[in-house]
């Protein structure tokens, strides 16, 4: 019962930042997500259903990094390079229902140190 509560209350948060939050090809909107033992991140243009940059801990590139501080700091360097390459300067950040502390406070500095700005 608690447990169902708690999920409730997580895909409000998810949904009331997605209501606000949304993606064009000039800032596309970087969501990032974590899970117990991954980190995905896109970056996705919402106005032509495109993702522009992908990246998880699961791709050989990234494997090794854990969902931890020091792997959201790692893989959040990855991820900047990546989308850098793809042209991308400017994003939308959506922390999909997280905090914004932690991992993902950790991920979106390490992105923003390559470059990209929130």
């Amino acid at each position: 019962m608690k447990l169902q509560k708690k999920k409730q209350l997580f895909q409000k948060r998810r949904w009331r930042i997605r209501k606000k939050v949304s993606g064009d090809s000039n800032r596309p909107r970087l969501a990032v997500r974590f899970s117990q033992k991954h980190i995905h991140a896109q970056c996705i243009d919402d106005l032509a259903g495109h993702t522009l940059a992908y990246l998880s801990t699961v791709a050989k590139d990234a494997k090794g990094n854990l969902p931890n501080i020091k792997g959201a700091t790692a893989f959040g360097k990855l991820f900047g390079e990546m989308a850098k390459g793809a042209g991308i300067t400017k994003v939308v950040f959506d922390r999909s229902g997280r905090k914004y502390h932690g991992r993902v406070k950790a991920f979106a500095d390490a992105v923003r140190e390559i470059g990209i700005e929130f």
